[in-house]
Formats: structure tokens, C-alpha cells, sequence
């Protein structure tokens, strides 16, 4: 399973060296741009994930947690494999978003919110490389995680067939919790807290490798 380190536990302030501090035993990054609106929080946007773009080499996941995202996702600088995950509550009619982020040349992702139908989002599987499982309501980080995440993770697994599309995990996962997301058919982990509120990173993340083997 891949791991996706949450910079939204990050240091704010050290978000570079924070990072960087993980980079050699992770497999993706993982951003959460928030605008207050969409969910009541506000966190980074283009200027601060674009300044770290070119001197980070993993591939970014950038979750946009916000109103009009295919307004907005056009304003970060992307790499082939990066993704640009959007909320199907937040583009009802997503053709646009799929549109803008396929011009720029990046892979495209859809989440949704854990009482939003998985079904929501069936009609569009075949525009997508990613699919975000939310197991925790959006907004905040360190959320316990929902149980019923997996029995969600399962469903997509069935409706995805025989598409080539990733399912993320994000929310509440951590040593304990991340064995069973691999089980019902996660293929990428978001872990904040349980990585970066570490005292020794290194260690918790091949404890979370271990686990989820």
C-alpha cells in the first residue's frame, strides 16, 4: 500500500523540512486546500503548494476541499503524475473540472463525503485515475476514523470492476486502522498525525508499512 503523508499535520511553518523529513520512506504527498466555505476551515493554497512543487519529487495529491474547483485548479503547477481531487457536492456538473485538469496535464481524482452515495460518483468513473474515500468528515485532521469507511472502500472496489483507478483513503488512519482499509481495497493511505505527531517518524511509518501488509 502507498502512503501519502497529510502536510495538514505538517509544521506550517517548516512545511519544507517537514516534508522533506519523510520523503525518502513515503510514496506520494498529500495536500488539503481548504477556503472556509466548503468546509469551515482554511488551510493552503496555490501559492504555498506551487512554491514546494519543483523542490519536492514525489507526486502531490492535491484535495480541493473547496467551492468551484474547476475555477481554482487550474492555478497549481502539476506534474504528470500529480492528482487534482475534487468533491462531486462541490460540481454538480463535473464535465468542466474534468476538462481543466486533463488540459493541464494532470491526473484527475473525485471524492465525496462519507453520507454522500457512492453511486454519486459512478457515472463518472471512467474520468478519473483516483477515487478519494473520505473516513472522516472533511475539514479537521485528527478525526477518528469511520468505521463504515469500509464497507464504502468494498462498494467502490465493485463498482470501479476493471478500471485502472486508485482508491485513497483519507481520515482516522493510523496503525491501528490502516490493515483494514488495506484488506477491503485501499491502494493509497492518507496518514497525517500518525506520521508527522511522531516522535520518531521513521519508525511509524514502517509500523504503518508492517501493519497494513
Amino acid at each position: 500500500m502507498k502512503l501519502s503523508p497529510s502536510l495538514l499535520s505538517a509544521d506550517f511553518a517548516r512545511l519544507l523540512d517537514e516534508a522533506q523529513s519523510v520523503e525518502g520512506s513515503v510514496d506520494r504527498f498529500h495536500w488539503d486546500v481548504m477556503d472556509g466555505h466548503f468546509v469551515p476551515n482554511l488551510t493552503f493554497g496555490p501559492p504555498v503548494v506551487n512554491a514546494l512543487r519543483n523542490k519536492l519529487r514525489l507526486p502531490f495529491d492535491i484535495h480541493l476541499m473547496i467551492d468551484h474547483p474547476a475555477f481554482y485548479a487550474p492555478q497549481f503547477i502539476v506534474n504528470p503524475d500529480d492528482a487534482i481531487i475534487f468533491h462531486i457536492e462541490a460540481q454538480p456538473d463535473p464535465s468542466k473540472a474534468f476538462r481543466v485538469i486533463a488540459e493541464q496535464g494532470a491526473r484527475c481524482g473525485v471524492t465525496l463525503k462519507p453520507g454522500t452515495l457512492l453511486e454519486t460518483i459512478e457515472p463518472y468513473l471512467d474520468h478519473v485515475s483516483m477515487v478519494l474515500v473520505m473516513s472522516v468528515e472533511p475539514g479537521f485532521g485528527g478525526q477518528a476514523f469511520l468505521p463504515t469507511s469500509l464497507s464504502r472502500i468494498r462498494l467502490l472496489k465493485d463498482l470501479i470492476g476493471t478500471r485502472n483507478i486508485e482508491i485513497s483513503v483519507d481520515g482516522g488512519i493510523n496503525a491501528s486502522t490502516i490493515g483494514s482499509i488495506a484488506q477491503a481495497g485501499a491502494d493509497i493511505a492518507v496518514v497525517g498525525s500518525a506520521i508527522f505527531g511522531a516522535a520518531d517518524r521513521a519508525a511509524a511509518i514502517s509500523q504503518l508499512r508492517k501493519a497494513s501488509s
